[in-house]
């Protein structure tokens, strides 16, 4: 898998997440139910696979979900995902912005642009609300003060206000 993670320099990391061929419906697009996929690829590009999973590879700038504690899962709360024009299947990766659009107590919300690798044109946006689940307990977890000082320097803007 490819990996090319950077800071522009503000709020956003860039990510590129390959497009499958598989991931193509009828029409030549990228299916909507593989653009989540796409997202999912994107958030463990830019904040690490979850503790416990699979084996070493490339570190991470922000190891957000890598780094919790034994027993702690990051579960999905919610996708919201606007399809602003179609992806059009490539065999070059997907460019994705990714940041922070929002930090609660016991949730944040990551945020996603997706563009078109040849034509840079914008084609999705779209946000993942995250939650921390005490897996033994089965309870959600507040947000250490650490964990919102990693997320800090990524916070922007939300897609859907």
């Amino acid at each position: 898998m490819a990996k090319d993670l950077k800071n522009d320099g503000g709020t956003r990391l860039t990510v590129h997440v390959p497009m499958r061929w598989g991931d193509m419906d009828a029409y030549g697009h990228i299916n909507n139910v593989e653009v989540l996929r796409i997202l999912e690829e994107a958030r463990v590009h830019a904040f690490g696979p979850p503790a416990g999973t699979g084996l070493p590879g490339v570190e991470v700038e922000l190891p957000v979900f890598s780094e919790l504690p034994e027993g702690t899962q990051a579960l999905v709360v919610e996708h919201r995902v606007r399809y602003l024009v179609p992806l059009n299947y490539r065999n070059v990766p997907a460019r994705i912005e990714v940041w922070v659009s929002a930090v609660k107590g016991a949730s944040f919300t990551v945020a996603y642009a997706i563009f078109d690798p040849v034509t840079g044109t914008k084609c999705v946006v779209a946000e993942t609300t995250l939650a921390f689940f005490h897996e033994g307990t089965g309870t959600l977890l507040r947000i250490a003060a650490e964990k919102k000082a990693q997320l800090e320097p990524l916070r922007g803007e939300s897609n859907f206000r």
